[in-house]
């Protein structure tokens, strides 16, 4: 079972940083070559990328690349820059259409045999920051079997609409809580715009709890220190944990004696409930194979 609690961006023209990613804690290092790089760091930052990928990768890391948008006209050269059997995957801003995944895909499939990269290893996470995107948020994230989330962009997707960005976040309600929707529908994760009051824990673990019940996945980091509260909130607790360990033993004790239900602590459990359960264990062994 892949995690994708946490994804942090670090700059990709900012070497300090990109040193200090190798201790981050978070289950995807994202390099980010797109907002947080000026334009006029962005060549800077495309080879500086290049060298880092495999050094986080070798230091046990995760490591993806927010290309820029293809817009811009700098996407190809950054994938045949980058793509390699260290880069797990790419993140691409400002998604309109299926046609932007299916591009990318065939740029994808054209630079792995040449990077020595099995066709169809990289992994796109798809940013959903527009109103065309978020019409079509399913469609994009089944548009190639490479696309692993979908991501929400509330700054960008405000700006769009042409509507003003609160800290308290009213104004995106309704299109963030469709994204996990589509995402669920498409079978992929779903992150969580960035939690832009990194010096408010506080703020941020209502925020990242909010995400949680809106049924997102992960959330998109833009400071190491968000990252324990971004991996608790979407981890099982302890008393998780044991009660599914419970439910599994009862449920293994009903079928053993030719049940399919059974009562336990005055509710039903039923294959709906036990199918949570063994999904749960299956995450928290994850997280603890992750953490060794």
């Amino acid at each position: 079972m892949e995690l994708y609690r946490s994804f942090i961006f670090v700059p990709g023209n900012r070497e300090s940083m990109l040193e200090r990613a190798k201790a981050f804690k978070a289950d995807v290092i994202m390099v980010d070559l797109e907002d947080s790089v000026p334009p006029g760091e962005k060549e800077t930052a495309k080879h500086m990328a290049k060298e880092w990928v495999p050094t986080l990768c070798h230091e046990g890391q995760r490591v993806m690349v927010r290309v820029n948008s293809l817009d811009t006209g700098l996407t190809r050269s950054e994938l045949e820059a980058l793509v390699s059997p260290d880069l797990y995957g790419i993140s691409l801003g400002k998604v309109e259409s299926t046609w932007n995944i299916k591009d990318v895909d065939l740029m994808l499939s054209a630079i792995e045999p040449l990077a020595g990269v099995e066709r169809g290893s990289t992994k796109i996470s798809a940013w959903v920051e527009t109103a065309s995107a978020l019409v079509d948020a399913r469609d994009i994230a089944i548009a190639s079997p490479r696309v692993i989330s979908l991501s929400f962009g509330a700054e960008d997707f405000t700006n769009d609409m042409g509507i003003e960005r609160s800290d308290t976040g009213e104004e995106v309600q309704v299109p963030r809580s469709l994204v996990p929707v589509a995402a669920r529908a498409a079978n992929v994760a779903s992150l969580d715009s960035p939690f832009v009051l990194f010096q408010d824990p506080d703020a941020l673990r209502a925020d990242v709890q909010k995400a949680l019940q809106m049924g997102y996945t992960g959330k998109h980091a833009i400071h190491p220190s968000q990252l324990d509260i971004i991996n608790e909130v979407f981890s099982p607790s302890a008393e998780e944990v044991a009660y599914a360990r419970k439910i599994m033993e009862a449920w293994d004790e009903a079928e053993a004696a030719g049940r399919g239900s059974l009562a336990m602590d005055g509710r039903m459990v039923d294959v709906p409930v036990v199918k949570r359960a063994q999904n749960l264990l299956d995450f928290a062994d994850a997280i603890e194979a992750r953490e060794r």
